[in-house]
């Protein structure tokens, strides 16, 4: 092969070889085969862990119930309490619905109705002679009825149910006496706990009858399409006290931890109740200084244990103490991602004219509290020497004031409330 031939064959190779490389450079940017054939294509594989779900609204708060099985119903007032706080709180009262100071069993009346034209936002009511031996008395038959008709007209217009019980002391209490005060009853002290968790005493097998029957009452709590209507139940309240056979002097910690533990496996696994939400609430009557929150978590059965944080407030006129006490418990329930409310509170024979805007308004603006629920205004007909109420009436000094809080936009009364038993927007239950 002379020179001339050689030079020509290396310079076609040569273009061939930049010409092919070229051509595939163009092929790939332009895409070529998409299942990868020999076009020379870039083929990107498959991603080996696809999330189809998009990344959660970080906005959206998820709370977690004692009752992972709770009815639709029941996690949506769980929700609802969670976020109506941070619109302000819920007005409450004990007993309203069923007597007032000057009345008694006139359906559709309320002390609170007749001052301001409406419900309270919450019904607070007592499971007590529903449970325990005086339920089979004649009387406290009559007494349930009307306890259970109330309990249904509040629900009806869609407010908010609350039950405490003041259980008799099922160790001293006499069958044949159970009017008989204080013994026998909540407030008798007696150590009983300790029989009550030992399996086969006649105080264990009795105290489990009682909330046999607290479990058929609520179970048959159903509103019109049949559904369980949800209450909040407030067993063993203010146990931080020494009052009740419940409380700090009858009990050890682990006594009372192990005492609500029981309460709530029974009722929810045993019972099959699922239309409760567990409420725990100290007594917070004073101002505690750096040992407010010990207090509020003062034996504290566990965040599997309890749903919703109260606290019971009977701080007479030194309002500081409730809006210390409410700055703390706003924080613990942000903290535990649980709902909170000042589930009693009042002050007996109060006469001061502002009461509503300086006594409850005031301390508690700007909080993160649902619910703040007054004491009951005992029946006394025409003896005005008996001044046992805790709310406002017909009469009473503080009626403008009243008022006044009603128009409060932080103050939600039954009108005011949204649909308690819809899920709240942002909001997931157990989810």
């Amino acid at each position: 092969m002379n020179l001339r031939t050689t030079i020509y064959n290396t310079l076609r190779i040569a273009f061939l070889f930049v010409f092919c490389a070229g051509l595939t450079m163009a092929m790939s940017s332009c895409g070529g085969d998409d299942k990868g054939g020999g076009s020379g294509a870039i083929v990107v594989p498959p991603d080996p862990d696809p999330d189809p779900d998009p990344d959660p609204d970080p906005s959206t708060i998820h709370l977690t119930m004692v009752d992972p099985y709770a009815t639709a119903e029941t996690k949506a007032l769980y929700s609802q309490l969670w976020s109506i706080a941070e619109k302000g709180f819920m007005f409450g009262h004990h007993d309203d619905l069923w007597y007032g100071r000057y009345w008694y069993n006139e359906q559709g009346n309320s002390d609170t109705k007749a001052v301001c034209g409406d419900y309270p936002a919450v019904f607070s009511f007592d499971f007590a002679t529903i449970m325990d031996s005086r339920s089979g008395r004649q009387y406290e038959q009559g007494e349930n009825a009307i306890r259970r008709r109330v309990i249904l007209e509040a629900y009806k217009r869609g407010e908010v149910l609350i039950g405490c019980c003041h259980i008799n002391n099922p160790l001293t209490e006499q069958e044949s006496n159970l009017d008989a005060y204080p013994q026998g009853t909540s407030w008798d002290n007696t150590k009983c706990v300790d029989q009550i968790l030992q399996t086969g005493t006649d105080v264990n097998k009795k105290f489990f009858t009682w909330l046999d029957r607290l479990a058929e009452f609520v179970s048959n709590l159903k509103d019109d399409e049949g559904k369980l209507i949800p209450v909040i139940f407030r067993p063993f309240h203010e146990h931080t006290q020494d009052w009740s056979w419940w409380g700090s002097k009858a009990t050890t910690e682990e006594e009372f931890i192990n005492l609500w533990r029981t309460t709530v496996r029974y009722l929810r696994d045993t019972k099959g109740v699922h239309n409760l939400i567990y409420a725990i609430s100290p007594q917070m009557d004073s101002n505690y200084g750096t040992g407010t929150r010990s207090r509020l978590v003062f034996r504290w059965p566990g965040d599997d244990y309890v749903d919703f944080i109260g606290m019971d407030c009977y701080h007479g006129g030194n309002y500081g103490a409730l809006k210390a006490n409410a700055d703390a418990l706003s924080a613990l329930s942000i903290e535990k991602s649980k709902p909170c409310g000042v589930t009693e509170t009042g002050k007996e024979k109060f006469t001061e004219s502002n009461y509503w805007t300086q006594g409850i308004v005031a301390p508690l603006t700007g909080q993160r509290i649902s619910m703040v629920v007054m004491w009951r205004n005992k029946y006394v007909g025409t003896n005005e020497d008996d001044k046992h109420y805790f709310s406002v009436y017909p009469g009473h000094p503080s009626e403008e004031d009243f008022r006044t809080m009603y128009d409060n936009e932080i103050s939600i009364f039954s009108k005011d409330l949204p649909d308690m038993y819809k899920m709240a927007e942002n909001v997931t239950v157990n989810n």
